[in-house]
């Protein structure tokens, strides 16, 4: 019985798309640092940075490696939503988290078409996925798939007082 119910488990997760970790990059690693496009990089045309119909600017203002230099922690969305539903509601609901932490944390998007460079240093397999890095560029967290406001914001508050707690 338990070796018909393995393949079945695993077919699931293949067909809900990111729910099996194929990603190299563990929690605990140090996160590749890399240039990304900018919004600036793109003289500010969003298409030429997201396939995400309602991009919001403060996501493009810095590259990967600049944001890394700043020491404050990072939220990485991969999200492509241009061929993904989930990543549009990923999205959504990161610019929500976004305008509570604007101040303490920088967040990014990463898209497929526009970052490949990105997918390819996280190696991040299908989308969407979140990745969020400490002020010293170490993966603190990371989860494939959608994710709920209460799920980030606790990993966000989670880290921003232990960071503070020194």
């Amino acid at each position: 019985m338990l070796r018909h119910f393995i393949p079945a488990v695993l077919i699931l997760g293949l067909l809900a798309g990111c729910d099996t970790d194929y990603s190299t990059l563990k929690v605990g690693m140090k996160a590749p640092s890399l240039r990304t496009k900018t919004l600036a990089d793109v003289d500010g045309d969003f298409s030429r940075i997201t396939t995400y119909r309602y991009p919001d600017a403060r996501m493009y203002q810095m590259s990967l490696d600049d944001a890394m230099k700043t020491g404050k922690p990072i939220v990485l969305e991969f999200a492509t939503p241009g061929h993904c539903t989930v990543c549009d509601k990923q999205l959504q609901m990161m610019k929500a988290v976004l305008d509570k932490y604007q101040d303490e944390v920088i967040f990014l998007h990463m898209d497929q078409y526009q970052n490949p460079q990105a997918f390819k240093a996280f190696i991040v397999i299908g989308d969407p996925w979140t990745f969020v890095i400490d002020g010293q560029q170490t993966v603190r967290f990371k989860r494939p798939g959608r994710m709920l406001y209460s799920e980030l914001d606790m990993v966000v508050k989670s880290l921003l007082a232990e960071s503070k707690a020194g």
